[in-house]
C-alpha cells in the first residue's frame, strides 16, 4: 500500500510544483516596471498639424532620441538603416516625429490584418498608466504598428488583428531615402473596450507617466521583416518581447 501512495504523493508534488512555477512566471511579467531610459517631455507651445513637414516650433526645441537597438536580425549599416524620434505632448494626445533613413521600403502585404508586422512600418508601444505587464491579448498596453499607408494595427482581445485608425493620426513623407512619419496619438486607459463605442481617450496632464518605446520593423526584398530596431536596450536573447511585455518600455514624465 506504501508504493501507491508515495506516487500519489509525488503526483501532487509534481503539479503543485510545476503551478507554482507557472505562477512565478506570470508574477514577473505582471510586476511594476522599473523606469527605465525616463525622459522628461516637454509640452507643445504651438498647434502640431500632422503633414510630414515637422515645421513648427515645438519640433525645433525638441531633443532627437535614437532608434538603435536590434531587436531582430542582424546588425545594420548607416547605409542600410538609421533612426531617431522626437517627441512632444498636449492635452488631447502624443506626438512622435520620426526620421527614417532606409534604402528600401517594402509594403507587399495589401490585407493589412495579415503579417502586418512582415511589411516596412513603424511600431509605437504605448502603456498609458506605466503600470508594465503582460499586454498580449488585453489593452493593458498597445502595440500600434503604422503602415505605409497609415492603416494602425494591433492585436485585439479576440486574438486577432484589429484596426486601430482612430486611435492614431500619421503622415508620412519620404524624400529619396529619408522618410518623417509625423504622428499624433490618443492614448486609452487598460479598460478599453474593442466592442465598444464609447471608448474615450485619456487627458494628459502635467507630472504623467507613460509607457513608451518605439521602433522600425525593416525589410527590404525578404518574404518576413529581416530587422526589429527599438529605442530601448533590452536584456536576454529574446528582444522581441515588447508585444507582449510592457516591462522593457522606457518611461515618458510629462512636463509643461
Amino acid at each position: 500500500m506504501k508504493n501507491p501512495i508515495i506516487l500519489i504523493l509525488l503526483t501532487l508534488c509534481f503539479f503543485s510544483c510545476k503551478n507554482d512555477k507557472k505562477e512565478t512566471v506570470e508574477a514577473t511579467i505582471k510586476s511594476t516596471k522599473p523606469e527605465n531610459q525616463l525622459r522628461k517631455i516637454s509640452k507643445t507651445k504651438d498647434t502640431i498639424e500632422i503633414d510630414g513637414i515637422a515645421n513648427e516650433a515645438s519640433w525645433a526645441n525638441a531633443k532627437w532620441y535614437p532608434m538603435d537597438q536590434v531587436w531582430l536580425g542582424d546588425s545594420l549599416t548607416a547605409e542600410d538603416f538609421s533612426g531617431r524620434f522626437k517627441i512632444t505632448w498636449d492635452d488631447e494626445a502624443l506626438y512622435v516625429l520620426a526620421e527614417i533613413k532606409d534604402d528600401t521600403l517594402i509594403d507587399n502585404i495589401k490585407d493589412p490584418l495579415v503579417k502586418w508586422w512582415d511589411d516596412d512600418c513603424l511600431e509605437i508601444f504605448i502603456d498609458e498608466d506605466n503600470s508594465g505587464g503582460e499586454h498580449q491579448y488585453n489593452h493593458n498596453a498597445f502595440a500600434y504598428h503604422i503602415a505605409l499607408n497609415g492603416n494602425v494595427v494591433d492585436m485585439s482581445t479576440e486574438k486577432v488583428g484589429k484596426l486601430y485608425n482612430t486611435h492614431v493620426e500619421s503622415k508620412l513623407v519620404t524624400t529619396n531615402k529619408t522618410s518623417i512619419w509625423e504622428v499624433k496619438m490618443y492614448l486609452y486607459k487598460d479598460t478599453y473596450d474593442d466592442n465598444s463605442n464609447s471608448n474615450n481617450s485619456v487627458k494628459l496632464a502635467a507630472n504623467k507617466k507613460v509607457g513608451f518605446a518605439i521602433a522600425y520593423c525593416d525589410n527590404d526584398y525578404s518574404v518576413e521583416r529581416e530587422n526589429f530596431i527599438g529605442s530601448i536596450p533590452v536584456e536576454g536573447d529574446d528582444k522581441n518581447r515588447g508585444w507582449i511585455d510592457a516591462n522593457i518600455f522606457g518611461t515618458l514624465k510629462l512636463i509643461d
